[in-house]
């Protein structure tokens, strides 16, 4: 017998219907504003936002997580649009889109565990800043109303939910807000001073483009990145909506899906998007979203919003949304992690990584090069750490003439380059035992050591003998053992 569907209690449905309109409603500035950064109409953002949202509420592997045209994928295809227009860009969506179906068909999904808890902290701080800092231009040269306004809603959103929490704060603070700057006919930014909102539906249809390889060659290096940047985005905030809702989601579906609504918003004219960390906080943590219901009526809202109450959407004040958006910055940054007492119990190189991250995210306004720039180092972090844990010490002799040397610790090329170096070969007398107990080989490099210590020995008369190898180092020494000196 199938499991009812938890969205069909009216209880989760009502919570579900209201956290779908919030997203909706504060969709509809991003997607113009992201238009704008990827050099295309107003409509093409908007519409991208529709067919993401309904189609990977659909085929996407998390649930209550919202995919829509985002920053990330504006300033990759950017440059793509300004120099060859809007057909090149939507060739480029339905390819990027082909490829991470072919990604996650092949499991790229599982690189996620390579991504250590530093770094992933450090995307969610990054990214609050991020939200934070794409509010400070709706904050700067305009109206002084709009500073009132701002903190009214702020205090809206902290206060109304000791009084009740049946409608989510947010919606209350949008329409409070909008009511009271047209009743009292108060003039400030407003969202239809971002573009003009689209009047007719998307009609599907093929890219503009030449069926040629050479447009084919324009466009891959662009659908490569946009395939990356997407599913990197993705699979980061499918992480993060896992740990605060304590479930867990299908990375490898997540990944295919992203794919599969990016090649419908292609066919549609979209410029394609990903995972949009910020309004999946709004309809989580914010909205209490928790289903596929809420990311779907997101996009069901947004175009009913644009096509039939356009007139009205476009005169809610910026304000309002910016207060949603600097809350939601406020209560997505792990202000623990950089708590005094957390930071002196981190290691050192645990900090720096953080600290790194954030910064590269920061400075270049890019989620995907900063993780991927922290996981690399939080690496090289990580290996140099295990490679001062491998030890040489003297356990037996000099004597009788035997000596016997035990090495401990994980050996790879990191804690392996100085193993030579280790060892008295003059001194030593003419029998040396090497114990390999307390100590595991894992690469070829570590082979290439032993065998040149070996050859030491053996170029002053005196013999090596290897014992106390686990079975995987054994096979490894012995299938590398003697092979490696001609390649040097």
């Amino acid at each position: 017998m199938s499991r009812r569907p938890a969205w069909l209690s009216p209880k989760v449905a009502r919570t579900e219907v209201l956290a779908g309109l919030v997203v909706a409603l504060a969709l509809i500035p991003e997607a113009i504003s992201f238009s704008v950064i990827a050099g295309v109409d107003p409509s093409v953002g908007l519409f991208a936002s529709f067919t993401m949202a309904v189609v990977i509420s659909v085929v996407g592997g998390r649930p209550a997580m919202i995919s829509a045209a985002t920053g990330a994928i504006a300033l990759v295809v950017a440059p793509l649009s300004r120099e060859h227009g809007l057909g090149f860009l939507v060739a480029t969506v339905i390819l990027g889109g082909l490829l991470q179906i072919v990604l996650g068909a092949l499991g790229v999904a599982r690189l996620m565990r390579f991504v250590p808890r530093s770094v992933t902290v450090a995307f969610v701080n990054a990214l609050a800043i991020l939200i934070f800092l794409a509010q400070l231009p709706n904050l700067v040269g305009v109206p002084w109303p709009v500073y009132p306004l701002l903190a009214g809603g702020l205090l809206i959103m902290v206060g109304f939910p000791r009084l009740t929490k049946v409608v989510p704060a947010p919606l209350v603070s949008i329409v409070v807000l909008t009511a009271l700057t047209l009743g009292a006919g108060i003039a400030v930014p407003t969202v239809g001073d971002r573009g003009a909102l689209p009047s007719s539906l998307p009609v599907p249809g093929l890219p503009d483009v030449p069926f040629t390889l050479g447009t084919l060659t324009t466009i891959a290096p662009y659908a490569l990145a946009f395939a990356l940047v997407g599913l990197m985005e993705s699979l980061m905030t499918a992480k993060l909506v896992d740990e605060l809702t304590d479930t867990r989601s299908n990375k490898t579906r997540e990944s295919i899906g992203q794919g599969l609504a990016n090649v419908v918003t292609g066919f549609f004219g979209g410029m394609g998007g990903c995972a949009m960390i910020g309004q999946t906080m709004i309809n989580v943590r914010t909205a209490g979203g928790r289903t596929r219901l809420s990311t779907f009526l997101a996009g069901a809202f947004l175009l009913v919003l644009c096509l039939v109450f356009g007139p009205l959407v476009s005169k809610i004040p910026m304000a309002a949304l910016v207060a949603v958006m600097v809350l939601v910055a406020f209560g997505t940054f792990d202000w623990h992690s950089i708590a005094p007492a957390t930071l002196r119990r981190l290691p050192p190189g645990e900090v720096g990584v953080m600290v790194l991250t954030v910064a590269v995210v920061v400075a270049t306004g890019n989620l995907a090069i900063g993780v991927v720039t922290g996981s690399v180092v939080a690496m090289v972090v990580f290996a140099r750490r295990v490679a001062r844990n491998a030890e040489v010490t003297v356990v037996a002799g000099p004597d009788r003439g035997r000596v016997v040397y035990a090495v401990s610790g994980q050996l790879f090329f990191a804690s392996s380059n100085d193993l030579v170096t280790r060892f008295d070969y003059a001194g030593d007398p003419a029998r040396v035992v090497i114990d390999l107990s307390a100590a595991h080989i894992w690469d070829a490099s570590t082979v290439a050591a032993l065998d040149a210590v070996t050859a030491k020995y053996a170029a002053r008369g005196k013999a090596v003998e290897i014992t106390g190898l686990n079975q995987p180092s054994a096979k490894m020494h012995g299938r590398l053992s003697g092979e490696l000196a001609g390649s040097s």
